[in-house]
């Protein structure tokens, strides 16, 4: 049976005690006031003075009510970097919409980046959750159809997405027929948004697979090529990015629903397979208009010479463990305490973060800052009784990408 047939069956296997069972994934992790806290004391520094996001055509979006499926917003993603795009266009869409959760979305993550340490943003324990992400499996998908709150926001070319190396920087990688299936069965619309300059994140890096088998074996997707590499033996290069402007362009609505005339039950994989290449040739047409228009200037480095110096360094990579990392240590002191978060970005404020959170000077150490910070994730999670949740390991080989 072709791996494709498989996942066509397990989207349908789950029955309604399997998705009422896993409906503890809506609030096991997310918390709309860490997101909040986030955006409000750290992630305002890096996107009002280092990657000046511009949303262009989302001047809203539809309110969900609970009885409607939600809408998938699907994307491209940028190529062989951390995923900063997602999280540039999450907290600057949720600061859009004043966090009204009937409005925002939820995403699917490729399970690799909870099951790693080194995966979350500077080993913030479990941040990709609780910043609203799920787990990228079928059941998962299921039941987050059902959610009340919001819509669902997938990058339906997967881990290859992030893989494909700059020479391929805006050429869609194969579409999972995932979205595709759970729009037809649940009669869901799909908006398609481009995001460009997101590739310039790290440019002149390439991918090679038989490199990337190799990595594999680590946990690890893919390890860039280029001009950075060598600089990966320093830990904050890792989680590096320039200062790409970016730019997410809302696209073309399409109603899978209405391109066929029969019922999801009825079609065929080839039926299936059809509307998604339909939908990922126009998708790229989206992508290459949108490059065409706000393309040409991927730095814009007019706007950056007027705001890189008046946060520096917390604005830049230099300045991003010790903001992410005090951030952290005031949150966990929060639920403690009750006190509130207050993240200084003063010049002085550097001594304080690096008394307070000591293990930031490992970012900068070549190779044994790498083993320091392995130790101290593992330690991290282990401590936290878990490593990986129970869905990642129950449904691990139930994987969408």
């Amino acid at each position: 049976m072709s791996k494709s047939k498989i996942k066509l069956r397990n989207l349908k296997h789950y029955s309604e005690a399997d998705i009422e069972a896993n409906k503890k994934i809506y609030t096991e992790y997310f918390d709309i006031e860490m997101v909040r806290n986030m955006n409000e004391q750290m992630f305002y520094l890096l996107e009002n003075y280092y990657f000046r996001p511009q949303f262009i055509g989302f001047e809203d979006l539809p309110e969900r009510k609970s009885e409607e499926a939600p809408l998938i917003l699907a994307s491209n993603h940028s190529g062989m970097a951390f995923p900063w795009d997602a999280m540039v266009f999450g907290c600057g869409m949720y600061r859009k919409f004043d966090y009204d959760q009937k409005k925002l979305f939820r995403v699917l993550t490729a399970p690799m980046l909870s099951g790693m340490p080194y995966m979350h943003p500077y080993f913030m324990l479990h941040a990709w959750k609780m910043a609203g992400g799920v787990d990228a499996t079928f059941l998962n998908f299921e039941t987050m159809m059902r959610y009340e709150h919001g819509h669902l926001l997938i990058y339906p070319e997967g881990v290859p997405g992030i893989g494909k190396g700059f020479d391929r920087r805006y050429k869609l990688q194969h579409f999972a027929s995932s979205f595709i299936r759970m729009s037809l069965k649940h009669k869901s619309d799909i908006l398609w948004f481009s995001t460009v300059n997101a590739e310039y994140v790290a440019p002149l890096m390439y991918s090679n697979k038989t490199v990337n088998r190799l990595f594999n074996k680590l946990g690890i997707p893919f390890l860039p090529l280029g001009p950075l590499t060598l600089m990966l033996f320093f830990p904050f290069a890792f989680y590096l990015s320039f200062p790409a402007n970016m730019h997410f362009v809302k696209g073309r609505r399409f109603k899978p629903h209405e391109m066929t005339d029969k019922n999801f039950e009825e079609m065929s994989e080839e039926e299936i397979f059809e509307i998604r290449d339909k939908i990922q040739d126009l998708c790229q047409e989206d992508l290459d208009n949108a490059v065409k228009t706000y393309g040409k200037s991927p730095y814009n480095l007019k706007t950056l010479t007027k705001v890189i110096f008046r946060k520096f360094p917390y604005n830049t990579p230099l300045g991003w463990p010790f903001l992410f990392h005090e951030f952290e240590r005031q949150w966990h002191r929060k639920q403690k305490t009750g006190k509130e978060i207050k993240v200084y970005s003063g010049w002085g404020a550097i001594f304080l973060f690096l008394f307070r959170n000591p293990i930031t000077i490992a970012y900068f150490l070549p190779i044994i800052g790498w083993i320091i910070l392995i130790i101290y994730g593992n330690m991290k999670w282990k401590n936290a009784h878990k490593y990986f949740s129970n869905e990642s390991q129950k449904h691990e080989k139930d994987e969408i990408f």
